[in-house]
């Protein structure tokens, strides 16, 4: 093999090790995110079950039922825009001002992954 075509393999490889440690890399600030900002609410594994989950009325996440009742568009704009009751009174506070887009569609795929 001739010094041109390793440099054509390589090329690829090392893509694929960019790419996989970006993956790992988004994958613990996800992580990092749902603990910082979701889990207080929505508990660490998603259920809703923790106090302040129960007094806001967070629902069950690992619920494939209510995960099917709404959208990833629907999902990404309650975590961007935060969500009210029907009295205006704030449920979740909007995280738009404190998450990335790429970071709250991250936790979109994120809670689409705690279906049961």
């Amino acid at each position: 093999m001739n010094a041109s075509m390793k440099n054509r393999l390589r090329i690829p490889a090392l893509l694929a090790v960019l790419v996989l440690s970006g993956n790992s890399a988004l994958a613990a600030e996800v992580g990092e995110n749902w603990t910082k900002h979701c889990a207080s609410c929505h508990g660490k594994e998603g259920k809703g079950d923790t106090k302040a989950g129960k007094k806001a009325d967070a629902k069950d996440l690992t619920d494939p039922k209510y995960q099917a009742s709404f959208t990833d568009e629907q999902m990404f704009k309650q975590i961007k825009d935060g969500m009210k009751d029907a009295k205006g009174k704030e449920k979740m506070k909007p995280f738009g001002g404190i998450l990335s887009d790429d970071e709250i569609n991250a936790l979109v795929k994120h809670v689409r992954g705690l279906k049961q």
